[in-house]
């Protein structure tokens, strides 16, 4: 992608308000904190420009067991108490913060509009738990989901798996790891997935400050996750690392033009188009990672929602 000289130029109106809001709240940076402190520093700003939660006829509180013998809660959303297929759904906060909570209005709306459940998972985070424990909770989860989904009533035949941002990254794991094992998805739905082992690529020069997701912050993250340097080119981290991508599901996946992390989605999109995988790709014109969340002030998130829902509606009624 070409990016601009003066890359705030191509913010929307919008998105430079809500910018600029937040620059006179002055609030320490992220990575200036521990990441405790960062973790309720996220779940407080989280409802501020999100839509209210959207209600629905299921919500159910769960606990999924994982391969060391530990649990780790889950969030069931469903519409209707009917058998429907599901959406297992990562949240983003680079491996280190973010939450059921802090993803509660989005699960809910995507539910809503695809009229699918949506199974929400808290997997364990950093510094706490190191890489691989994400990845190995992602997949745990999906298993559990095959083996569950009768029981509690949805349709386990019909799955999709999704995130933003670290839990893109999780959810592409996750769909390697299902084509490995034979077990068909339906879709990978993709918020700004992080694909790359390095901060390297244009985007990340030119959206390094001042675009919500700071160049910074992403090594904050990152370092709490990683144990090594070496983890970073490990395929569970960077996923255009994968030995190859063939007979994957199909995706659907949307970027932020003015975000770090855009250059990396479309070479992961660019790997999947050349491997034969059906891939709809949209850019939402000048907004910044995580702008999902921030329905109440920028209309290109109720438009991604909308997007997003109805390329899962479509995967699901073709699955």
């Amino acid at each position: 992608m070409s990016h601009q000289r003066n890359p705030r130029a191509q913010l929307t109106p919008a998105m430079h308000h809500v910018l600029d809001r937040m620059a006179r709240g002055r609030q320490l940076p992220l990575h200036a904190l521990t990441p405790q402190q960062a973790r309720q520093v996220y779940e407080i700003g989280s409802g501020m420009l999100d839509i209210p939660g959207h209600k629905l006829a299921r919500v159910q509180e769960l606990q999924i067991a994982v391969r060391d013998g530990q649990s780790i809660a889950a969030r069931l959303y469903a519409p209707a108490q009917q058998a429907l297929p599901v959406l297992l759904y990562f949240h983003g906060g680079g491996f280190t913060i973010g939450s059921v909570a802090t993803h509660d209005a989005l699960c809910r709306h995507l539910s809503h509009l695809a009229h699918c459940a949506v199974l929400s998972v808290d997997y364990r985070l950093a510094p706490e738990h190191k890489f691989p424990t994400a990845a190995n909770d992602a997949w745990d989860a999906l298993q559990w989901l095959v083996a569950q989904a009768g029981g509690l009533g949805l349709d386990g035949t019909r799955l999709a798996v999704g995130g933003d941002s670290a839990g893109g990254t999780l959810a592409i794991v996750c769909a390697l790891q299902a084509r490995d094992a034979g077990l068909p998805l339906a879709l990978q739905l993709l918020f700004y997935p992080g694909c790359a082992a390095h901060q390297d690529t244009p985007s990340h020069k030119t959206y390094a400050h001042g675009f919500v997701l700071e160049e910074p912050q992403i090594t904050y993250f990152f370092n709490h996750y990683v144990n090594t340097p070496a983890d970073r080119d490990d395929w569970r981290f960077a996923p255009l690392n994968a030995a190859d991508v063939d007979g994957v599901a199909p995706a659907w996946m949307g970027l932020a033009e003015c975000d770090p992390l855009v250059d990396e989605g479309v070479l992961y999109a660019d790997r999947l188009r050349a491997a034969g995988v059906p891939v709809e790709l949209e850019i939402y014109r000048g907004v910044v990672h995580e702008f999902i969340k921030m329905g109440r002030a920028i209309p290109e998130a109720l438009q991604a929602h909308a997007d997003a829902a109805r390329a899962l509606k479509h995967a699901f009624q073709t699955a």
